[in-house]
């Protein structure tokens, strides 16, 4: 009779948690093994035995950030009156986050985008496809917005999701050197300011 392989010893969404932490922070490059291991709390041979390499283990934190950090940015875009107003809540909400003392500051998928290095062109892509995900929810939102009424027929749809995301970004950034979340509210009140002119 075959004897059943050994329980792991830790927590393996727990480890994930700690990974998407270190990801957060130091970005894909900057996130050794070592560190990874360390935060986790197990050797690497249990990490890789877990979660395989370390692109594997990023592709599954950044997941767990999506469901995690990004949930409230789809509630606001979705369940917001107008496309103006979901727009809004979701930047400021995005403020709020990125600001957060208990997280590391800004987006971990902007935060992480510092992957260069040409063996990282998967992590590359991965991350491409992600931000140019979030910027459909926006182009969504404003589509609706056109179907409901509250935005002009003549808006276009993408220019506007571009613009508005392009912010998000910058926030992130900004949080990143240290704004703080009242600084961040004051670029949205500018950005929301804008909207007109942007929606026209």
């Amino acid at each position: 009779m075959a004897g059943r392989g050994r329980p792991r010893a830790f927590d393996r969404n727990e480890a994930l948690h700690q990974a998407m932490r270190v990801f957060w922070s130091c970005g894909y490059e900057g996130a050794s093994m070592n560190e990874l291991s360390q935060a986790m709390g197990i050797n690497k041979p249990s990490l890789y035995a877990a979660f395989g390499c370390k692109e594997t283990l990023f592709r599954e934190a950044i997941e767990l950030y999506g469901r995690e950090q990004s949930a409230p940015v789809s509630e606001a875009l979705e369940k917001g009156d107008t496309a103006r107003g979901s727009i809004e809540r979701a930047l400021r909400v995005n403020a709020r986050c990125y600001t957060a003392p208990d997280n590391p500051r800004g987006c971990m998928v902007v935060t992480a985008a510092l992957a260069g290095a040409p063996e990282n062109s998967p992590v590359c892509r991965f991350l491409t496809e992600n931000r140019r995900e979030n910027e459909a929810c926006f182009r969504r939102r404003v589509e609706r917005g056109i179907s409901d009424g509250d935005v002009p027929e003549s808006a276009d749809p993408a220019r506007v999701a571009a613009f508005y995301v392009t912010v998000l970004h910058g926030l992130s950034i900004q949080a990143r050197d240290g704004a703080s979340c009242a600084a961040l509210e004051r670029v949205v009140d500018s950005a929301i300011a804008a909207w007109d002119a942007i929606a026209r």
